[in-house]
């Protein structure tokens, strides 16, 4: 296994190191990874920069991307192995993340191949319109330029490395710099070593893709500063999130940065079905909460019951005191999450109704609106329970909240109806809003979004999953009274590329 940063086609310098322990058992695993240096950190900005031109292929990203996916599945077994190691989750859940990384990779192949997303639009001269000629304008979106992508903590293959952003930065033809997660470099090495042997392949520039190794949070500074790289992806905490947000804002020339932070998730549990099924509600969600040790960005971590729920809390409390954790994913984590449940313990009028290895806070309403600090996240398997009186309660709730990545609503028919004041509500605070599921699960398709007002995200007029994820990396260009032979293909009168355009004011599927 390298051990060294990719930078643009070689190996990256350095000789200050670190390593990971197996989180099953704690014993020492393979590699001394080394830190990138800043002169790493310039090669590959530089690198990505130059390679630029060489993503501007739309069937070439595509080609790459696919060639991405069977890199990544014919060394599946040493992935899958090593993804068990670094984060103590079972073969299921890592071959199973595999699955949906590459199948990612294909959806976004099939993006760039088809091209419909660059949104081409055309609108022909009319010389001869009074009282002044109307110009030939046509527009199209294309790629920002290099883009930092930042490994996340919780999933190592479909949000790190060949994740979501660095597939769709691709696909818009942007080259990808990634800062590896510390928690999992192994992962990301053999990651990392799949898309160098795609990349060759294909014959693609070396420096679409670089990948870097930091145990802190230099190199990743680095990168934000670097005068090449036109935006960032970054999924974490909401003090990292709003951290790049920050430096990439203070920059001589200010960059996006799309964040997806923190997220509670609330789920709104109505009153006929709280009644007919107290347990059949309590055990979703407890399954919701417990799975992968709660480490979920779409945890649902706040619970508004609206009326009578003492048997429902009942029965979420006997799951929930019968988890049986497996180790989390980092001592850090780990450790965060023993904090913000002492600090939720001790505040007034919040009642711990379920101590350990999973947790339930109870409060009111009332008391949960007024109290900011109970619509924090607690990375793990923790909820607080708000009892909600009514649906005037639970509404005030919702307005209370900030920005969320989803919002639930369990009910009956009949249930749902009398919610639709706060179902309206919560389409103005979430990215997603559901009905009688849990949110744990991300369909990766063209109509998700994974996304939500701050502080869910730094801009909520995105998603960071599905195909819409690849707008995020592209901006729009117009050309006026441009010469056919100067027109990008998308744009020209032929449609070589058979798009879907707009022409006229009229949408053409071929024209």
């Amino acid at each position: 296994m390298n051990t060294r940063s990719l930078v643009a086609g070689r190996l990256g310098g350095g000789e200050k190191t670190f390593s990971v322990v197996d989180r099953r058992d704690g014993s020492a695993l393979e590699g001394a990874f080394v830190v990138a240096t800043r002169e790493d950190v310039d090669a590959a900005c530089r690198g990505a920069l130059e390679a630029v031109s060489s993503l501007a292929s739309s069937s070439a990203r595509a080609e790459f991307l696919e060639r991405i996916a069977t890199e990544l599945e014919a060394d599946a077994e040493a992935i899958v192995a090593r993804y068990q190691a670094e984060t103590a989750l079972p073969e299921g859940r890592a071959r199973g993340e595999l699955g949906r990384t590459c199948g990612q990779l294909r959806m976004f192949a099939r993006v760039a191949r088809e091209g419909h997303w660059v949104d081409a639009r055309i609108d022909h001269a009319i010389p001869d319109r009074q009282p002044l000629p109307k110009p030939d304008l046509r527009s199209m979106r294309v790629a920002i330029g290099p883009v930092a992508v930042f490994g996340a903590s919780n999933f190592p293959l479909a949000f790190s490395v060949a994740g979501g952003d660095t597939a769709s930065a691709l696909a818009a033809g942007c080259p990808v710099v990634t800062k590896v997660h510390p928690a999992h470099p192994g992962v990301s090495a053999l990651v990392g070593a799949a898309i160098v042997r795609a990349a060759e392949a294909v014959g693609v520039h070396p420096g679409v893709f670089s990948m870097l190794f930091d145990q802190g949070i230099e190199v990743g500074e680095w990168l934000v500063d670097h005068r090449a790289i036109a935006g960032v992806g970054f999924t974490g905490s909401y003090r990292g999130g709003t951290a790049l947000m920050r430096r990439a804002a203070e920059r001589p020339v200010p960059i996006p940065v799309f964040a997806e932070m923190g997220s509670v998730n609330p789920s709104f549990l109505l009153p006929e079905l709280l009644a007919s099924d107290p347990a059949g509600l309590a055990e979703r969600l407890a399954g919701a909460l417990t799975m992968g040790v709660g480490q979920f960005c779409t945890n649902p971590g706040v619970l508004v019951t609206v009326g009578e729920a003492s048997v429902w809390a009942e029965e979420i409390s006997q799951r929930l005191a019968g988890f049986v954790p497996t180790p989390m994913l980092t001592e850090g984590i780990a450790q965060a999450y023993s904090e913000g449940v002492e600090r939720r313990n001790q505040m007034d009028g919040v009642n711990l109704v379920v101590d350990g290895p999973a947790h339930l806070f109870e409060v009111t309403a009332a008391q949960f609106v007024a109290e900011p600090d109970l619509h924090e996240e607690i990375f793990g398997p923790s909820a607080v329970w708000v009892r909600a009186q009514d649906l005037a309660e639970a509404e005030a709730v919702a307005r209370a909240m900030g920005g969320q990545l989803t919002m639930s609503f369990h009910g009956t028919g009949a249930d749902l109806e009398a919610a639709k004041p706060v179902v309206q509500v919560a389409a103005t605070k979430a990215g997603r809003v559901l009905f009688n599921q849990v949110p744990t699960g991300v369909e990766v398709c063209d109509s998700i979004v994974h996304g939500g007002p701050f502080p869910a995200t730094s801009d909520g007029r995105s998603t960071s999953v599905g195909t819409g994820a690849i707008e995020r990396w592209s901006r729009p260009v117009c050309w006026q009274n441009a010469p056919e032979a100067l027109l990008p293909p998308e744009l020209q009168d032929a449609n070589p590329l058979a798009l879907h355009r707009l022409v006229d004011g009229k949408r053409l599927v071929s024209g």
